[in-house]
């Protein structure tokens, strides 16, 4: 079940950091659960419709590494994923090195984003 859920949920994760996902609307929405809380890289709070707008207005294009990715199941239909992540330079450096920690749902058939945690790490590649 662990490689199974892991595959699952990073394909999910992965989604949401691409740049065509981000713009529409309806497929982040249907990612994000309702009561969808993150804490970014920052330490600064955003709710569900904080993101949403703020995955609308993107005009840079971003290039997001990540890998490492572990999936837990907390209990049944709770699943915590953890996982690195960089941004991609235009040089192929990476930059803004993060430790990302994401709670899921199973909801119904599908598994919806709950939580989401970025902290600032040093380099790590």
């Amino acid at each position: 079940m662990d490689g199974i859920l892991v595959q699952m949920l990073s394909r999910l994760e992965a989604e949401l950091h691409q740049s065509t996902v981000r713009a529409d609307d309806v497929r982040v929405r249907t990612l994000l659960h309702p009561d969808f809380e993150e804490i970014g890289r920052s330490g600064r709070c955003y709710s569900r419709d904080t993101v949403v707008a703020a995955m609308q207005n993107e005009s840079q294009v971003v290039e997001v590494t990540a890998d490492l990715y572990v999936a837990t199941e907390l209990r049944p239909g709770v699943a915590l994923l953890t996982y690195r992540s960089a941004l991609r330079q235009e040089d192929g450096s990476l930059a803004r090195h993060t430790l990302r920690s994401s709670i899921w749902l199973l909801v119904g058939s599908n598994w919806l984003l709950r939580y989401h945690q970025g902290t600032a790490a040093a380099e790590i590649w």
